[in-house]
């Protein structure tokens, strides 16, 4: 049998968010080193320089190749930076990943326009404007892929949790994917959404005792028809194949990797 060739050997991926909670494994992170596990040279984008750097160890430690960038992209001159980083260092952009994100959870009542304003400065106008600044070097170099990770809060109600600032950004993610897709798909830019669901990370572990509760407390698994909760990896492996060579024929779609959670009536 012949030697299987990693699937993204090659390519470069610039991934955002990529650094997470502790030892564990956010979405960001598990998808920058799946991504380098299968070739992919990283740009590891995130505004906490400890967490990138635990990513960058992760992957330099299995033998790949990464980059970091510690930037917060609500701040417009690092969409330029991180482009730059990956074109100056590795000579392209094949692969971009908006996972970064800024989760509200506070009812639309007691939102300030400030807390608005900073949901939609990171779920909503960072990977808009890291698109625009991808969009010709993949073009240059014969296509690519655009991913954004949303939310299946985006695609249904939370059961009375009050999160409409993030649902309304991850929301407008869809939109932004349909209208990308069908403009630049000639160009051999593919463009694609994944809408996670009850996913475990470290992040969501952290949010929960910053409240004082316990993840042992809540049966999400129940509200899936699998009766299981996802992980990082799932939606890491949802990534590669979004963005690497088996979904090339795919493109505006919006996957919800969650269990079938949205098909439950309750």
């Amino acid at each position: 049998m012949a030697e299987q060739t990693r699937k993204l050997a090659g390519k470069v991926a610039i991934v955002t968010g990529a650094g997470s909670v502790g030892d564990g494994y956010g979405t960001g992170k598990a998808i920058s080193v799946l991504f380098a596990r299968e070739g992919a040279r990283v740009v590891l984008v995130d505004r906490d320089k400890e967490r990138a750097a635990g990513t960058l160890g992760v992957i330099e430690d299995e033998g790949g190749e990464a980059r970091m960038v510690v930037a917060d992209i609500a701040d417009e001159s690092s969409w330029t930076a991180i482009v730059n980083e990956a074109t100056d260092s590795y000579g392209g952009v094949d692969i971009l990943v908006n996972n970064a994100a800024l989760t509200n959870t506070r009812s639309i009542l007691d939102t300030t326009v400030e807390e608005l304003q900073a949901s939609i400065a990171v779920n909503l106008v960072a990977p808009f404007m890291l698109s625009k600044g991808v969009i010709p070097v993949m073009e240059r170099g014969g296509g690519g892929a655009i991913l954004y990770i949303s939310s299946v809060a985006a695609l249904r109600g939370q059961g009375g949790d009050g999160r409409t600032a993030y649902a309304a950004t991850k929301a407008a993610l869809s939109g932004m994917t349909i209208d990308l897709a069908d403009a630049f798909g000639t160009a051999g830019i593919r463009v694609n959404t994944i809408a996670p669901g009850l996913i475990t990370t470290p992040h969501r572990a952290h949010l929960l005792a910053e409240q004082g509760l316990e993840e042992a407390s809540f049966n999400l698994a129940a509200k899936t028809c699998l009766g299981v909760e996802g992980d990082s990896w799932d939606v890491a492996r949802a990534a590669l194949f979004l963005g690497g060579p088996d979904g090339r024929y795919l493109t505006g779609l919006v996957l919800p990797v969650d269990g079938g959670s949205v098909s439950r009536s309750h």
